[in-house]
């Protein structure tokens, strides 16, 4: 990096997306699998005791309580392939605290509304990613945190599934990114702080620098202007900590015109 042509490093830095409700919305199939034979032990076709295994035609078993021939209550079920759903059950349905444990391992544990995680919940996913916070209808949604196994962490809100809104993510190596996300993406205004001391206050776009911003780096350096995917692109202001001062146009990172 010469004085003529400051360069910012690696901004670009990789930004994990929401994986861990990968599996979620699968389990409905689970569920629904024994809508009909529900509806008629209902009117009667099956008699069934509490706490004796029941097996459905599926292939599933259910172990728990019932009350007319309806799952209510405390109760277990497992489908042929190993998946189960051990929990609460209101009129045939996953309501209230329960367990899912998906077939591949992936597990869920927190409330459920009409077969669906819905209120606060923890998810651990099979590749060491957790996510612990609030759901709606089987997608993160609300305040939540998403943990990394090599311990990248994102602290911040969640909308259908994505990042969207305030988030703060901590890479592995120091770093941190805290402002406005959109669609799992840095979004918006946002203040980052790499580990080597660098900071970018300003605005990014698909988790780029992009818009008006002030870098500074170790040593007095500083630049604010305008940016273009991670590029002083535009007009800005680059002073030295001698005094030195640059005024004026930059193409692709580099000093353009007078």
């Amino acid at each position: 990096m010469t004085d003529e042509d400051p360069d910012e490093g690696n901004n670009a830095k990789f930004v994990e997306t929401a994986e861990a409700s990968s599996q979620l919305g699968k389990e409905s199939s689970y569920f629904d699998r024994e809508r009909a034979q529900l509806s008629e032990m209902q009117a009667g076709a099956a008699t069934v005791r509490d706490g004796e295994p029941f097996t459905f035609r599926s292939g599933a078993v259910y172990k728990g309580q019932w009350k007319n021939g309806v799952r209510e209550g405390i109760g277990k079920q497992t489908w042929p392939d190993g998946a189960s759903y051990f929990g609460q059950w209101v009129a045939n349905k996953a309501q209230g605290m329960g367990r899912f444990l998906h077939s591949d391992g992936d597990i869920y544990i927190g409330q459920w509304q009409d077969n669906m995680a819905s209120g606060c919940g923890k998810y651990y996913h099979k590749g060491s990613t957790t996510y612990e916070g609030s759901w709606k209808k089987d997608m993160q949604d609300g305040f939540g945190v998403e943990t990394w196994g090599e311990g990248a962490r994102y602290e911040g809100s969640f909308k259908e599934g994505q990042k969207e809104g305030f988030g703060i993510y901590y890479w592995t190596d120091g770093s941190k990114y805290e402002g406005a996300w959109r669609d799992n993406v840095i979004d918006g205004a946002g203040l980052y702080v790499a580990s080597d001391g660098r900071t970018f206050k300003g605005q990014w776009s698909d988790s780029m620098i992009h818009g008006v911003g002030k870098y500074d780096w170790p040593g007095g350096r500083q630049y604010g202007g305008e940016y273009v995917s991670d590029q002083k692109h535009g007009f800005g202001v680059f002073r030295w900590p001698d005094g030195r001062k640059y005024e004026g146009y930059w193409k692709d990172g580099k000093q353009h015109g007078l």
